[in-house]
């Protein structure tokens, strides 16, 4: 027989309670890349084939993804008052979406055993907001760490692409109507290329790049073919223990 419960309910260490099954925590993946990248495109196709492998899913985006970060998201983006906005007070509000983003959503669903995919996370803003805006690294990092604690990805997809051509892809897919970020000069999406690329050969054992080039079928195939590297075959879904 197994060692009777503690008093708060849980199973003594190194014990199983006869009970109930230990819920498996959520695996956390974030999708980087620069304008134009196909990351919506690969994101839906590969929260597809997690569920398809019996996993509850949970998709977030940056800026946005709770109440309060949608507003911050819309001044970010499109709210003509902030044309003139500091790159300083940039940092902030996307940190200030991070944080709630992270404790009303991603943290909750990870503890749930839910798997969540997100589109970009912290590493967006030490690409765009250190590298892009010229930043200081160390101010950029501490923010950072400030807004999301101990949450990081168990592992980050950057897809790669040519500036030029992801800037193009972006174009026109917008019909023209940019937003603020999307605005920028070519010249600063290739900075933010060669900082993503920077970032990932500083953490290979978290960020895979991924020749966004391809076909939508071959980038996705690459996708899989990481995610089973890093982690193995999709494994079968935990049992569900009985109401």
């Amino acid at each position: 027989m197994g060692a009777p419960p503690r008093p708060d309910g849980r199973a003594e260490e190194g014990h199983s309670s006869t009970d109930s099954i230990t819920l498996q925590r959520g695996k956390f993946i974030s999708f980087e890349g620069s304008e134009g990248c196909g990351k919506s495109t690969q994101i839906r196709r590969f929260a597809e084939w997690l569920r398809s492998g019996g996993r509850e899913v949970l998709l977030t985006r940056e800026p946005g993804g709770t109440a309060v970060g949608e507003k911050i998201r819309n001044l970010l983006q499109h709210d003509p008052e902030a044309a003139a906005m500091a790159s300083e007070s940039e940092l902030l509000l996307f940190a200030a979406s991070r944080a709630q983003l992270v404790r009303e959503v991603v943290l909750p669903a990870l503890d749930a055993g839910t798997w969540v995919v997100a589109d970009r996370f912290l590493d967006s803003t030490t690409v765009y907001q250190g590298v892009g805006r010229g930043l200081d690294a160390a101010a950029v990092r501490a923010v950072n760490e400030f807004a999301v604690g101990a949450a990081r990805p168990d592992l980050t997809f950057l897809l790669d692409l040519d500036a030029a051509a992801g800037h193009a892809r972006a174009v026109a897919a917008s019909g023209g109507q940019h937003d603020r970020i999307e605005a920028q000069p070519p010249a600063f999406f290739e900075t933010v290329r060669q900082g993503y690329l920077a970032l990932a050969a500083e953490e290979p054992h978290r960020i895979a790049v991924v020749d966004a080039s391809a076909s939508v079928d071959e980038v996705f195939s690459t996708l899989v073919a990481v995610f089973e590297e890093r982690f193995g075959p999709l494994p079968p879904p935990a049992p569900v223990s009985a109401p």
